[in-house]
């Protein structure tokens, strides 16, 4: 089974993935790098500094990973767009604007991201695409604390018992912070 761990970036993706397939075995596909590193994108949009990704062929790609018992993590802002299972992390907006600035975007994709965290965009694209989805917030917390959650989840899935009323849908709401 796929599993996405997916949220808008910035939210903390790569570090909760990354502490799962260190720390706890997890089997994690760094979906962001493997679309690079295998020239998987269509084209390269300089404006937006992103690629455009054709999700057909990533799908394809993904098809030759084998499946097994122990589910799979996929780790991207859109990997929620090719499973079935959805844990979209959040982050406020303030501490998303300190991460991205951190990184050294730049203010109009700073901009951008913000108004999709406050838009619930990556959130809506989940509940329109996958059987289950989860949400779990990352600010003011340490990557361990939020991993835990994560694992909390993939746990309940894997016995059949996932905590959907824990970690349901909606409880975050920044949509006030952008007008």
């Amino acid at each position: 089974m796929f599993i996405a761990l997916t949220g808008t970036p910035g939210c903390g993706k790569t570090s909760v993935s990354g502490l799962l397939e260190n720390e706890f075995g997890y089997r994690v596909v760094h979906l962001n790098e493997i679309i690079k590193s295998e020239n998987l994108f269509v084209e390269e949009d300089k404006q937006r500094d992103c690629v455009v990704t054709d999700l057909d062929v990533v799908k394809k790609r993904l098809s030759v990973i084998e499946e097994s018992e122990n589910p799979v993590i996929i780790d991207s802002h859109m990997a929620h767009l090719i499973t079935d299972v959805s844990i979209v992390l959040r982050t406020a907006p303030n501490e998303l604007k300190k991460r991205l600035e951190k990184r050294g975007y730049q203010p109009a994709k700073v901009d951008e991201n913000i108004e999709a965290e406050c838009l619930d965009v990556i959130l809506v694209e989940s509940v329109e695409n996958c059987e289950m989805v989860f949400e779990v917030g990352t600010t003011g917390r340490s990557m361990s604390e939020v991993a835990g959650d994560v694992r909390e989840i993939i746990d309940g899935i894997s016995s059949g018992h996932p905590p959907l009323d824990k970690f349901k849908p909606g409880a975050f709401d920044w949509s006030g912070e952008i007008f």
